[in-house]
C-alpha cells in the first residue's frame, strides 16, 4: 500500500524494513509541511498489523479490515464532549485524536492512556494517533509523557505535527522522529493526471503552486487564482511602470474589505509567487516558472524591475504575511505594504 501513497520513497522503503523486521518504535513522530500525507502513512502502517491478506507484510488496502480501518467518523465541530474522547475508527483497534477548537483537550489524552493499556481487541496490536499534536497544552503533553515512556508492548502511539518546535522538549525526547520531505512537483502533477479530473495545463500550474504539498494542490480553486492573480499582475505593473497610487491604495482597500477577507492571505500569496517568478526569469531564464501560463507578462515585468527590488519585496511581504497572526488593522498594514513597496 505505500506504493500508492506519493512522494518519501526513502520513508517508504523505512517502513518496509520496519514492519517486516517487526521492529516499529512504539512511540513516533511523523513531521513535515501540511498535506503531504503523515497521516496516511501513519495509517498504512497501522493497516499492516490489522490486515487480513498483507502482502509483503504491508497491507492489502482491499479487505475488510484495511476499509475499516480508515473508516473514521468525526464529530461536529461543536461537539466537545466528543472531543474529549479517542476516536475510534470502524476498526476497534485504531482510534485518532484531533484538536477542539484548535486545542487538544487532556480529557482526550487520558483516555488515549486508558485506552492504551488495554489489549488489543482484533488485531496484534492497538494504534493511537494524535493529529495536529503540537495542539496540546501543557496539560494535554504531560499527561502523554508516562504513556510515551512505558508504552504497552501491544500499543503503538505515532504523533503527527507539522510544527514539531511547539512540542515540549519532553515530548521531543520520547519520539523517535520520521521527517517527510515536500512532494516534488512533478510527482504531484502526475498524481493529479492520473486522477483524471484536472487538465494538463491545470495540472501543471497546481503543482507549481501546491509548494509540494498534495492536499494544497486538490484544494486550490483555480477559477478564484486567476481572478486573484490578475488583481495582483495589476499591482505589480503599477509598482514597475508609473507607481499608480490611486490604483494601489484602491486595491488596498479592495484586499482588506471584510468581505474579502477569506482571500487576504491568499493574494499577498500570489503576489509572493509572481515576484517569485519574476525573480526566476531575471537570474534562470531556463528554469521553469510556476505561472507559466503567462510567462510573457512575467517577461515584461522582469524586464522592467531589478533584484534589489524584488529582494525588497519579497522581504515586505514576508513580514506581512507573518504578522498576521497579529490583530492589525489590514487596510492600513496593505496601504503601508504598497508605499514600501513604490519606494
Amino acid at each position: 500500500m505505500f506504493a500508492k501513497l506519493v512522494g518519501n520513497d526513502q520513508i517508504k522503503s523505512i517502513f518496509g524494513r520496519l514492519i517486516k523486521s517487526e521492529r516499529v518504535p512504539h512511540s513516533l513522530l511523523f513531521t513535515g509541511k501540511e498535506g503531504i500525507g503523515k497521516k496516511q502513512f501513519a495509517l498504512e502502517v497501522a493497516k499492516s498489523f490489522v490486515c487480513f491478506d498483507p502482502n509483503d507484510f504491508q497491507a492489502c488496502g482491499e479487505c475488510k479490515n484495511c476499509n475499516r480501518a480508515s473508516n473514521f467518523v468525526f464529530p461536529k465541530f461543536d461537539d466537545r464532549d466528543a472531543h474529549k474522547k479517542v476516536i475510534f475508527s470502524d476498526h476497534s483497534d485504531i482510534g485518532m485524536v484531533i484538536p477542539y477548537r484548535n486545542n487538544i483537550l487532556v480529557d482526550a489524552i487520558r483516555e488515549l492512556e486508558t485506552e492504551a493499556n488495554f489489549l488489543p481487541y482484533e488485531a496484534k496490536a492497538r494504534f493511537f494517533l494524535i493529529d495536529d499534536a503540537d495542539k496540546m497544552n501543557d496539560a494535554a503533553a504531560n499527561a502523554l509523557l508516562k504513556t510515551l515512556e512505558e508504552p504497552a508492548k501491544t500499543t503503538y502511539i505515532f504523533l503527527i505535527s507539522s510544527r514539531p518546535s511547539a512540542l515540549l522538549p519532553t515530548i521531543l525526547s520520547r519520539c523517535q522522529t520520521i521527517r517527510f520531505a515536500p512532494i516534488q512537483s512533478t510527482e504531484i502533477e502526475k498524481y493529479l493526471l492520473k486522477s483524471g479530473e484536472f487538465s494538463t495545463d491545470d495540472a501543471k500550474l497546481l503543482a507549481g503552486l501546491s509548494r509540494g504539498s498534495i492536499a494544497a494542490a486538490v484544494h486550490i480553486n483555480l477559477e478564484n487564482y486567476y481572478r486573484l492573480r490578475f488583481k495582483m499582475l495589476d499591482v505589480l505593473r503599477s509598482l514597475s511602470n508609473n507607481r499608480n497610487f490611486t490604483i494601489l491604495l484602491k486595491t488596498a482597500e479592495e484586499l482588506a474589505d471584510p468581505k474579502n477577507k477569506d482571500d487576504y492571505e491568499n493574494n499577498l500569496k500570489i503576489l509572493q509567487t509572481l515576484i517569485h517568478d519574476i525573480w526566476t526569469k531575471n537570474n534562470n531564464a531556463a528554469v521553469e516558472i510556476v505561472n507559466s501560463d503567462i510567462a510573457e507578462k512575467i517577461q515584461q515585468l522582469a524586464n522592467t524591475i531589478n533584484n534589489q527590488t524584488l529582494a525588497k519585496w519579497l522581504t515586505e511581504i514576508e513580514t506581512l504575511l507573518n504578522a498576521l497572526r497579529l490583530n492589525l488593522n489590514k487596510k492600513i498594514a496593505t496601504d503601508a505594504l504598497f508605499i514600501k513597496m513604490s519606494d
